[in-house]
């Protein structure tokens, strides 16, 4: 008995901060709570840009010794920081510490790839160790709450924010989602290194009509909790501290006063603890919406709907005490969120550390950092087109030409969200062929654009001399960081300004073009994908966008990236993504095209299927679409077991050989397809993936194994449920080709 128990004591000694005595924490809690009066707990739920909007530091120390703001955005300077966490700790009466805040999307200073380009490496390992370092680099300016991970699932390319999203897909994005939350929080929340997470946007954000940001969403249940819901909840069982709720309204109910969502499902299914907070104005925008009749209404439905921290928009700290003086809103619902708040404070041990330490070595672009940065924008890259072996650039090559406006771009590189990245760190790619590769090969720079929207052509004939000139031509092209992220949303989805007359004037050259696409979105190239012989799409690749680049184009890095998100032909195709449902008259892929149609033809279904006259029903590339300089081949795809209970596992096996001359990575993607169910089922569902790493002429055996429960879906009196039936399976390289199995659930 005393060797267990001590033991326990052991073990007890090196839990988390927030787990280690949870009751403690709670008593805690009890007891800095009774001390306090109305308007400190409302102080408490009272966030406030740090920048000058409210108010001078001085102004802001004031409201801070007066218990009227709980925590703080926007203030990076450590030394500031700390300033006023003493007058919260030191000068005010409730003693309680600040918590300082930040949007930390994909790095702080270190920029990685864009969150959609992180989700194009299917590593959730790797993104893991990009948050880490993030939180790393952040904790040391004093930011210990991000808003991120974004986790929206995002099939409108129009939307600007599909950068910040990881795509499509609900079980990738739940693997990124929980990637995101470990890394930012790592082991221990209270370690000063770590940083709480904020799952956002609760819920459907990415959904917004017409790729409209902030614009309403029809969602029905189902499909809200087969598909928008899950990241979340997978985000929350990893330990995520917070939620933040989205712009929109979803069938008519805005989220940051839909107490279903915030009562029912976060709280009650769920059981989530942590905070919930709005988004930035979130509250009083109710009043637009014409949920709200004014501040005062707006700040009584979100407190009553269960959300606990207001952003920027102050309603709360100007009519909580009326509201609760009225008996319109109760003190217990305020006293609820102020103890969430308070668990986060705890949690984070502000109690005990509430100062950054500003003498401590720093990290901030560290060789390790910028090691991990690389790798990402390695993985990240997607090889869509390869034509004639163009790629890798080969030894006979002697003289290449550089150009495009996205070749020499720091800021643009950077990506959307970069509020702390520096230009001047950003390593280009012209600048990292030159500097890598330019004692192997004459590199010749003529940007002929300098930006993405430029539609002057003054410069082209002295790109064309040289294009003539070289032994292969790289053109670097795209869209700026402006062009993506929140409130820029396109109609529109082609290159901006001469991009596009470019690529066509350097492809008449007849030499070897490679295009390099760097963008926030998918963007509508078959034009350009055609006009040249091999394409890389990069995203926005981060401050060590340069070299992994480089290094891919001359061979010493063999890309591996995969989409995350269906490539539209047109934008008229939108949303397209590939796990939708079935229709009675599925596309067969003969259906006559616009030019087959004669003239003066009589009315006609022409094939009675679903399906465009003028580009038909396939995108551009599919969802998991992506090229290697090696090739691979699937095989000999086995099931153990045929026939399964609701308990048991599904074990696939297949064989994949690397049949080219390059060591690589294949990802190999598993779909199931439920063939039967009491409503229409996805035509598949990614289900799982993994990094195979191959050497020329290597096979290898790849085993999945999924639980039989992951195949569960909310059927058609709403309940969670495997349905017995028949099922499909398909391992393969991407969403539209792999071998098949079928299976049985009894």
């Amino acid at each position: 008995m005393k060797k267990h128990l001590y033991i326990l004591f052991l073990l007890s000694a090196f839990l988390p901060a927030y787990g280690q005595s949870r009751q403690n924490i709670e008593q805690k809690i009890e007891a800095v709570l009774s001390k306090m009066t109305v308007r400190e707990k409302v102080g408490q739920l009272n966030q406030l840009d740090g920048r000058g909007i409210h108010g001078t530091i001085e102004q802001l120390k004031e409201l801070v010794r007066r218990g009227e703001v709980g925590s703080l955005m926007n203030i990076t300077d450590p030394k500031i920081v700390n300033q006023l966490q003493e007058a919260a700790c030191k000068e005010s009466h409730t003693k309680i510490p600040l918590i300082f805040t930040r949007d930390v999307v994909h790095g702080f200073k270190t920029m990685l790839p864009i969150p959609l380009g992180q989700a194009a490496t299917f590593d959730p390992d790797l993104v893991k160790e990009g948050a880490r370092i993030t939180a790393v680099e952040a904790t040391e300016h004093g930011i210990r709450w991000s808003f991120a991970p974004m986790i929206d699932i995002s099939r409108d390319a129009r939307w600007g924010r599909i950068a910040e999203s990881f795509g499509e897909d609900t079980y990738l994005t739940g693997q990124m989602a929980v990637a995101v939350v470990k890394g930012f929080q790592g082991e221990d929340l209270a370690n000063p290194q770590s940083m709480a997470a904020c799952l956002k946007h609760f819920v459907g954000y990415g959904a917004a009509e017409g790729g409209r940001d902030y614009n309403s969403t029809y969602i029905p249940e189902r499909q809200l909790r087969q598909v928008y819901l899950p990241p979340f909840k997978q985000g929350i069982e990893a330990g995520a501290a917070s939620i933040m709720v989205s712009f929109n309204d979803n069938n008519g109910i805005p989220s940051t006063g839909n107490k279903y969502l915030l009562r029912n499902i976060l709280r009650k299914e769920w059981g989530f603890d942590g905070v919930t907070l709005s988004d930035w104005g979130s509250v009083t925008e109710m009043i637009r919406h014409g949920f709200a009749e004014d501040r005062k209404q707006a700040a009584e439905i979100a407190m009553n709907a269960g959300l606990d921290v207001e952003m920027s928009s102050k309603s709360y700290i100007q009519n909580l005490e009326k509201l609760i003086a009225e008996g319109k809103v109760q003190e217990t619902a305020l006293d609820d969120a102020v103890r969430n708040i308070l668990r986060l404070k705890y949690r984070l041990g502000l109690f005990e550390r509430p100062y950054t330490d500003i003498h401590k070595p720093k990290e901030t672009y560290s060789a390790k950092h910028l090691a991990v940065a690389k790798k990402l924008a390695e993985e990240s890259v997607v090889l869509l087109k390869n034509e004639n072996k163009t790629l890798p650039l080969s030894a006979n090559i002697k003289s290449i030409l550089i150009t495009g406006p996205l070749a020499d771009a720091p800021h643009d590189q950077l990506g959307t969200w970069t509020m702390d990245g520096e230009p001047g760190k950003t390593q280009t790619p012209a600048k990292a062929i030159a500097n890598l590769y330019g004692n192997k090969v004459k590199v010749h720079v003529v940007p002929g654009l300098t930006y993405s929207r430029d539609k002057n052509q003054s410069t082209f004939d002295e790109v064309l001399r040289m294009a003539r000139s070289v032994d292969a031509i790289v053109a670097f092209v795209g869209e700026e960081a402006i062009l993506t992220g929140e409130a820029h949303s396109l109609a529109a989805l082609n290159l901006q300004g001469a991009q596009s007359e470019l690529i066509k004037q350097l492809s008449a050259t007849g030499k070897p073009l490679v295009t390099v696409v760097l963008a926030g979105r998918p963007l509508t190239i078959g034009k350009e994908v055609e006009q040249s012989d091999a394409v890389l799409y990069a995203w926005h690749p981060g401050t060590m966008g340069g070299p992994a680049i480089a290094d891919i184009l001359f061979g010493k890095a063999i890309p591996a990236g995969k989409l995350p998100v269906t490539f539209p032909k047109e934008v008229g195709q939108i949303p397209i993504y590939y796990n939708h449902t079935n229709t009675g008259r599925p596309a067969r892929g003969n259906e006559k095209s616009l030019d087959e149609i004669p003239l003066n033809a009589q009315q006609s279904v022409l094939g009675h299927s679903s399906y465009y006259l003028d580009i038909g029903s396939k995108p551009l590339y599919p969802f998991g679409y992506g090229l290697s300089y090696t090739s691979f081949e699937y095989a000999d795809l086995k099931i153990a077991n045929t026939r399964l209970k609701k308990n048991d596992t599904l074990s696939v096996s297949v064989v994949i050989k690397n049949t080219g001359q390059y060591t690589g990575t294949e990802i190999a993607q598993l779909y199931i397809t439920d063939q039967v169910g009491s409503v229409t089922r996805p035509v598949k569902e990614l289900k799982g993936f993994e990094r195979v790493a191959l050497n020329a002429g290597e096979i290898k055996t790849v085993h999945f194994n999924l639980p039989v429960s992951e195949l569960a879906f909310w059927n058609s009196v709403m309940e969670k449920t495997v349905e017995p039936g028949k099922f499909k399976v398909m391992v393969g390289t991407n969403s539209e080709n792999g071998s098949e199995a079928t299976f049985e659930v009894l």
